[in-house]
């Protein structure tokens, strides 16, 4: 492997714009390593062609003097997002085949910045999952193993192909979606900085659905600073979807100074859970001090809805899927039962349906076909509904009440553990993978994960920072500041 695909985006940017590699160069590195790690199972549709030619039109820009942040630079798409004429299958059976006549709003903006697609990114089915497990390419596979082991272990999920891609050096960042977690989960577990912005910062026009008012497309890449320059190039007003906020980008890379004096920072006390690993409760102890060290204030706080916002999640969040996936149904596009002469369109839906779903998919279409059905609205999503409000409720308290500037917290309850490890017939025991995570999206507020140490095993641990709606930016610094503190600069042995 080229030592060019280890570059940071900052490095690449500066070095491209000074003449001393060419984006050519740099993108046949990335195309060789993507190559080289089949074993990875990130990438289902590279894009070699499509790269070269979007690499020489960036070289003419470079030349030009006239290049953005991202001109030149390599970086994988997660299969969620429509890429004009690439396949866009969301890892599910029933989209085989689709191509998408038209571009979305993020990919679109990327190319516009001048980054270079190396290709589509693996990832759980319609983004339902926590370990890549429920594609239909089959698991991505973790750059990372355990010291002295050869188990294969989860990316995490659903963005496991870009976090694998990313952690791998097999591109210099990757696009990711985060619905209740799957961006800074698999973060947490590869090693590599995950966000989720504030719900509304980006635009999902173009964006398969799953649960359309907690998706939220983000950056995923080596830095803070690397995310900083991805998500300013992602963001914006987009008249293509109504729930895009018509708020000024600013620049999210210039906020990055590390001062944190004056600064308030929550830890609260309800993501103490049960069970949680003394590996993870002393990282998290030891973020805090950190912080306190570059001179934010430390402030004990309670968030005491916290307890209801995984059940409230797996109501709401299995509701609107069920909504949206209703929509494939063999007649317009992706896959088609056959069926017999004798035959209706009732037996087409329902054999395309079993057909091309799979089973965690099909799970959470019945649980929120259940909630939403007449008797059972009231008792379960409407209850929900309540309670994700009375979640939103308690951040704004902090927020406004206690001038809290961001909280820090855990990113997930253990490192990543094996494929097939975590037993499929519980699937809550899954589910709880998204314990620290699900209340950012219950709440719309935008949350970092950043590499803050190993554990035992020599595996990645991760911890989160929570912001305040809309104001990324300093998060981003509280991020950038502890990433600076904890200096995390292990990398994957390659055995790939």
């Amino acid at each position: 492997m080229s030592d060019l695909t280890k570059l940071t985006i900052a490095e690449a940017r500066d070095r491209l714009r000074a003449g001393q590699i060419g984006a050519e160069e740099l993108t046949e590195a990335c195309l060789e390593a993507v190559e080289g790690a089949a074993a990875l199972n990130a990438f289902t549709a590279p894009t070699p062609e499509r790269a070269r030619e979007q690499a020489k039109a960036a070289d003419a820009r470079l030349r030009r003097g006239d290049a953005p942040d991202l001109c030149g630079v390599p970086l994988g798409i997660k299969d969620l997002f429509c890429v004009e004429g690439l396949p866009a299958q969301a890892a599910s059976n029933i989209l085989a085949g689709f191509r998408p006549p038209y571009e979305s709003t993020v990919t679109r903006q990327l190319w516009e910045a001048g980054a270079v697609c190396l290709g589509k990114l693996n990832m759980d089915e319609f983004a339902m999952g926590s370990s890549n497990e429920t594609s239909a390419y089959g698991p991505a596979v973790s750059p990372w193993r355990r010291r002295g082991e050869a188990t294969p272990l989860t990316p995490g999920g659903s963005s496991g192909g870009s976090a694998a891609a990313v952690a791998a050096s097999l591109c210099l960042g990757a696009t990711g979606t985060d619905t209740g977690g799957s961006i800074r989960q698999p973060a947490a577990f590869t090693g590599i900085v995950g966000v989720k912005p504030t719900y509304g910062r980006c635009s999902r026009f173009g964006v398969v659905a799953f649960a359309s008012s907690l998706d939220q497309a983000g950056p995923m890449a080596k830095t803070v600073r690397d995310a900083a320059i991805m998500l300013r190039a992602m963001s914006g007003h987009d008249p293509r979807d109504s729930t895009s906020a018509p708020i000024e980008v600013p620049d999210f890379e210039a906020a990055l100074v590390g001062d944190m004096r004056g600064k308030r920072i929550g830890i609260p006390s309800e993501y103490r859970v049960d069970g949680m690993p003394e590996e993870i409760e002393s990282l998290w102890v030891e973020g805090a001090e950190k912080l306190r060290a570059a001179g934010a204030e430390i402030v004990e706080i309670t968030l005491p809805h916290t307890k209801y916002a995984l059940p409230a999640y797996y109501v709401i969040a299995p509701a609107e899927a069920s909504s949206n996936l209703a929509r494939y149904d063999g007649v317009r596009y992706g896959r088609r039962a056959r069926i017999g002469a004798r035959e209706g369109i009732t037996e087409l839906y329902e054999r395309t349906r079993a057909e091309g779903f799979g089973p965690e998919v099909r799970r959470r279409v019945m649980i929120g076909a259940y909630v939403l059905s007449a008797g059972f609205y009231d008792a379960y999503y409407t209850r929900a509904q309540k309670v994700r409000t009375l979640i939103k409720r308690d951040f704004e308290q902090v927020f406004t009440e206690q001038g809290i500037d961001a909280i820090l917290t855990p990113a997930t309850p253990s490192a990543a553990f094996g494929l097939g490890e975590m037993a499929s017939s519980d699937p809550v025991q899954m589910y709880l993978n998204d314990v620290f995570t699900v209340t950012v999206n219950l709440a719309g507020l935008p949350g970092a994960v950043v590499p803050a140490g190993l554990d035992g095993k020599g595996l990645p641990l991760g911890l989160q920072v929570i912001g305040r709606p809309w104001d990324e930016a300093g998060m981003l610094d509280v991020a950038f500041a502890l990433e600076s503190a904890c200096d995390f600069s292990a990398k994957p042995g390659k055995w790939w």
